[in-house]
């Protein structure tokens, strides 16, 4: 397998474990839709966390090596099943967390951008989109993604020039949220990880689609998703827990529901 998969106090932990460099092919990428699918399905997940098994790596995008002898529509396959999943993680209602500690590479970079927030350890490793080195351009949403969170024209730039950057220059352009220490690089992602899992997570699920569909559409149409997504929420059991917490003056206890 090259996704371990375990859940941990409501967190999904999707490990990405493909030697030497979590390099993906087809299986590879069939196996994270699958594992996103498990997210999406078992109620018992609150939030999903994206790590790396291995040492040095975060991922280093796609495995050329399983592309070279692929005829074009092979490639176009290919490029169809990678856009599809990282889709399916910015279209799942539940929150996801990429946690990276190793280099995070081309299609590395653009399953760390589908997710909802990006946590990173120091050291000395390096994150970009490289793949216009290889006469490409980035395939698996990148060209899409990093405009919508960096500047344009320095999205632009990273992407024409295949400029890498360290942890802590990726934190200054907006790539990544927050960067920690590397001895407690992994205590505090599941710090705020718990916190978040303990929360109301289906009003986050639900907040987290109207930002992302509500981006891709006009001011009216993301209003209108808004609304219908309020007026799920508000016959949840969480809202009526919430309410009830609020007149008790006492902390709510959400279930997710």
């Amino acid at each position: 397998m090259a996704i371990d998969y375990t859940v941990e106090d409501g967190i999904a932990l999707m490990s990405l474990n493909r030697a030497p460099a979590n390099a993906y092919d087809m299986d590879m990428l069939r196996e994270l839709m699958d594992a996103i699918h498990r997210v999406r399905s078992d109620n018992a997940v609150r939030l999903a966390l994206v790590r790396s098994a291995l040492p040095k790596f975060f991922c280093a995008g796609a495995d050329i090596s399983t592309l070279q002898d692929v005829d074009r529509a092979g490639f176009a396959n290919f490029l169809t099943v990678a856009h599809e999943s990282v889709d399916m993680i910015a279209r799942t209602p539940k929150l996801f967390i990429a946690a990276i500690a190793g280099h995070c590479i081309g299609g590395g970079l653009e399953i760390a951008l589908a997710c909802d927030f990006r946590f990173a350890a120091a050291g000395k490793y390096r994150l970009g989109l490289g793949e216009v080195n290889l006469g490409l351009s980035p395939g698996m949403g990148g060209t899409q993604r990093l405009p919508r969170l960096i500047p344009k024209s320095r999205a632009l730039h990273l992407m024409v020039t295949g400029e890498t950057l360290a942890p802590e220059e990726a934190l200054q352009a907006g790539i990544v949220d927050q960067v920690f220490p590397e001895d407690k690089f992994w205590d505090e992602v599941m710090t705020r990880a718990r916190k978040l899992a303990a929360g109301p997570t289906m009003a986050q699920g639900y907040i987290k689609l109207s930002v992302n569909f509500g981006l891709e559409a006009s001011l009216a149409e993301g209003l209108a998703i808004e609304r219908t997504h309020q007026s799920q929420l508000f016959a949840s059991e969480d809202v009526a827990e919430g309410l009830k917490a609020f007149q008790e003056k006492r902390p709510a206890k959400f279930a997710g529901k």
